[in-house]
């Protein structure tokens, strides 16, 4: 069992890269297993604080990882220390290195023809077995259909990539694969229609000032603000 902070009222596992890969590794091993996985960042604590549907999926994750520097820094704020940072590309792309053709993984998101490139690209890399692709550009009405999709695949994991709050939400509703992990833009990541942010960046632990100006993310700096002034003022 990991220990469990509360960060604004919401779960954070006090876990690194490392003791995730071993939690994930041993949930693989439980073929009934329905659990579900958010990497949680600063955005989606801010988004979260109005969203009362959001709120609710993240209190009911199995797992809640620190997905970036302002987690780390607000779980220090609450006395704690975390050795380390648990993103979604890196725990996808990890577990994919270590699990290889024993490994089903369901690709759901992006636009069109991006899920099938990230497909073939970690299955050429990895060796992992293909459950399905899909974009993420469906109609509410198709939800069901496609969870119930993803299911008769028998996925071991699912990386749903929609965007927040309807990854979660998704996950939390259906719980489709043994394992079901919102990742955000992972998979235009491992499509390699988005670079990720150097290697310097994320060694200076300044990630996300080259996601702000690379990307034209100013909505993020602005969350990023009220992220910092809320973990004060709690």
């Amino acid at each position: 069992m990991t220990e469990r902070i509360n960060i604004l009222k919401l779960p954070l596992d006090l876990v690194n890269l490392p003791v995730t890969l071993e939690i994930l590794r041993e949930w693989l091993k439980d073929k009934d297993s329905r659990r579900t996985v958010i990497t949680l960042n600063p955005e989606i604590c801010v988004q979260a604080q109005t969203d009362a549907k959001l709120r609710e999926a993240i209190l009911g994750v199995d797992l809640s990882t620190p997905d970036g520097v302002g987690m780390l820094w607000a779980a220090k704020r609450a006395g704690k220390t975390i050795a380390g940072r648990a993103t979604g590309v890196d725990i996808v792309q990890d577990l994919m290195k270590l699990e290889g053709q024993n490994l089903r993984v369901y690709f759901l998101g992006a636009k069109p023809g991006v899920a099938e490139i990230a497909a073939k690209n970690c299955a050429a890399r990895y060796g992992i077995q293909i459950a399905g692709v899909q974009d993420g550009y469906f109609k509410a009405q198709e939800r069901t259909a496609i969870a119930q999709k993803i299911r008769e695949s028998r996925a071991d994991l699912l990386l749903t990539g929609l965007g927040a709050p309807r990854q979660e939400l998704f996950n939390f509703e259906f719980k489709p694969a043994r394992i079901s992990i919102s990742v955000g833009g992972t998979i235009d990541v491992l499509a390699g229609t988005v670079e990720r942010a150097p290697d310097w960046t994320i060694r200076l632990k300044i990630e996300w000032v080259w996601r702000i100006v690379k990307l034209g993310r100013w909505d993020r700096a602005k969350r990023l603000l009220q992220f910092a002034t809320r973990v004060m003022t709690s």
